[in-house]
């Protein structure tokens, strides 16, 4: 099967496989971990960021980050497509007993302008304090639309006249440098906290990091633990990280190609009403009122292609590191032949 379905789906390569084998270990809860507190260091080090702290998933870093940026009764301000707010069970009420505040960004690509209309008043207490902002680098439901840093800096400045923290859901972090071609240690420059995902586009089968300040990420410990996300020899799994750090950056612009080419060939089939634009390995599309997404994706299916629906008439297809050009060819040819 040629799946698409996401790039979570990536299976370590032989190489990674290796490293996780020989890596040294310990019991990361008591800090004795060296291949876990190599990994943090050299994550943090990566963004210009003080310290890391390595979780199991993207989402409890978020989620602990948005804890270490709240009190309850606070308010997040994020898009209304972000995952933190879609994808994450609710877990910022859960967790935080934060109240949301959504945007209608482009593509989930929020600006300064629409952030700033909507902080609430401090001291009026009909609402809840606005105390942070979310934003989602690439942003999965836009179709791997990137901010590019130009864009961050003034919802950064922004956040500090207003006394706001800024933390950035980096899911796919590192395909979005690949398309702006921004610096990643610059980025330690806007945000209180990064959220650093190693397992989608880099292809580490486990694990995501928090990137903050020294007293933040002390305090993000305390959560984790809380949340049960204290691992003991994690650096079986942290050494995957460090590996696809190493190794599987600088490859994203295979996935990127991947993905534009089955843009070109969506664009040119009857049956393709949209297609979003294509920025990096993320490709979504509409297809005619005539058909049903669910069941396009089963046809897909039993011809080999796994894929998933995005609504009624919206399908997304993911690039990633076990996608070969064969693969992408063979698909673009079976694309081709669908009545």
């Amino acid at each position: 099967m040629i799946d698409f379905r996401s790039d979570t789906v990536t299976k370590p390569t032989e190489a990674m496989l290796a490293a996780m084998i020989t890596a040294k270990v310990g019991d990361d809860v008591f800090g004795e971990d060296e291949t876990v507190n190599a990994l943090e260091e050299k994550t943090a080090a990566l963004f210009g960021m003080e310290a890391g702290l390595f979780c199991p998933s993207g989402t409890m870093t978020n989620q602990i980050a948005i804890k270490c940026f709240t009190q309850p009764l606070d308010e997040v301000i994020t898009d209304q497509t972000a995952h933190v707010y879609r994808y994450e069970g609710g877990g910022i009420m859960f967790n935080s007993g934060a109240s949301v505040r959504l945007l209608n960004g482009n593509r989930g690509i929020i600006t300064d302008e629409m952030i700033e209309e909507e902080i609430n008043p401090i001291g009026n207490v009909h609402h809840p304090h606005t105390s942070l902002v979310v934003l989602e680098n690439t942003v999965n439901r836009g179709g791997g639309s990137c901010y590019f840093l130009k864009d961050i800096e003034p919802i950064y400045h922004l956040c500090k006249l207003k006394n706001l923290k800024l933390h950035l859901d980096g899911a796919r972090i590192f395909n979005a440098l690949a398309y702006t071609k921004d610096e990643a240690k610059l980025y330690g420059n806007y945000f209180d906290g990064i959220s650093v995902c190693l397992s989608k586009g880099l292809g580490a089968p486990v694990g995501s990091v928090l990137l903050g300040s020294k007293q933040t990420i002390q305090y993000a410990k305390r959560i984790r633990k809380v949340l049960g996300g204290g691992m003991r020899q994690a650096g079986f799994l942290a050494a995957a990280g460090i590996y696809a750090l190493d190794y599987h950056i600088d490859r994203l612009q295979t996935d990127h190609l991947h993905a534009k080419q089955l843009e070109s060939c969506l664009l040119k089939l009857p049956f393709v009403k949209r297609v979003l634009p294509v920025q990096t390995n993320i490709v979504i599309f509409e297809i005619d009122d005539s058909r049903d997404a669910e069941k396009l994706v089963n046809q897909l299916k039993e011809k080999g292609i796994l894929s998933g629906t995005f609504g009624k008439q919206t399908i997304r297809f993911v690039t990633h590191l076990d996608i070969s050009k064969q693969q992408i060819e063979q698909t673009i040819e079976i694309l081709s032949l669908i009545d």
